[in-house]
This record gives structure tokens, C-alpha cells and sequence, in this order.
């Protein structure tokens, strides 16, 4: 069995086993303020098991319809400020939506979800997630006021040696 990897993080494919594994858990997010937070510290605190594999995939999906998972920019601050701003330009709460029983800013927080997204699948590498220099796992909260967050957390791939 061989495999290819284009990323800086690379392992001998004869340091796993041979077959596939399996792991599956739920997670929940503190509650954050509307925004984008950057969350892969918090995800890797609850999901230690991805350190057993040496090789797959992680598939994250959030189990809310006013929320989105993103991928993106994990160290200036600036960049999460910014793509909220711009949502709230592209989506104002001021639009007269039909759906407007959850408040103001449940229309927009759901369309907001629909153009980002509601999972994420990332590589494991050597028990890591292989991500690029400045990538980092976004919880994009669109609410104002919105409680914890579940999110179910798959992982498939072989197990390290």
C-alpha cells in the first residue's frame, strides 16, 4: 500500500497498521459571542484520539443551522473581525425576511451558514492535523445570543503502529 503526501508533514506509510478504524464522538463548544472564533485548541482538547492515528481523515460537522465551521487565517485577529463585518454588510438584519420568529438575526445567521458551511474534513498526519502554516479551525457564530454549540466529530484512518 503506498499513498502520497504533498504537505510538509509526511510519514513512512510502513509506520501503520494495514485497515481501517474508526472513531466517532460528540463535542460541544463553549458558547461565544456572534463572530468568527478560532477553535482548533479546543477541538484537539476534546478529541485526543486523533493522536492514535497515523494517517486520516477528521470530518467535523455542527449540528446547528445558524452556525458554520470555516478554515481559515489562525493568527491575526483582524482577519475573524473583518469576515464578520462583511457578513453583516452582505446579510443585514435589517432585510425584511419572512422567517423572522427567532429575532432579527436568525434569517441572517442561517443564510450565513448556507454560504460557509456546516463541516469541515481536514487530514491527520502522524497523529496531527495537517494543516497549513496559518490555517486554523473557525466556529463562525452568526447569533447574538446563542448557547454551546454540538458538533460530531468522525475520524477514519489507519492507526499508528
Amino acid at each position: 500500500m503506498s499513498r502520497s503526501n504533498v504537505s510538509s508533514r509526511s510519514s513512512d506509510s510502513s509506520n501503520f497498521k494495514f485497515g481501517s478504524a474508526w472513531f466517532q464522538k460528540k463535542i460541544n463548544i463553549r458558547p461565544v459571542l456572534r463572530g468568527c472564533h478560532l477553535i482548533t485548541d479546543e477541538i484537539l482538547k476534546q478529541v485526543p484520539e486523533i493522536t492514535k492515528f497515523s494517517i486520516g481523515l477528521l470530518h467535523i460537522e455542527i449540528m446547528h443551522t445558524s452556525a458554520s465551521l470555516a478554515l481559515n487565517e489562525n493568527w491575526d485577529p483582524d482577519v475573524r473581525e473583518d469576515m464578520e463585518s462583511f457578513l453583516t454588510e452582505l446579510v443585514p438584519e435589517s432585510t425584511p425576511f419572512r422567517h423572522s420568529c427567532e429575532g432579527p438575526d436568525d434569517m441572517p445567521a442561517h443564510i450565513k451558514s448556507c454560504f460557509i458551511g456546516s463541516h469541515l474534513t481536514i487530514p491527520i498526519t502522524d497523529g496531527v492535523l495537517n494543516l497549513g502554516s496559518w490555517q486554523g479551525v473557525w466556529l463562525c457564530e452568526h447569533r447574538n445570543r446563542a448557547g454551546s454549540r454540538k458538533m460530531m466529530v468522525t475520524i477514519n484512518g489507519a492507526l499508528k503502529d
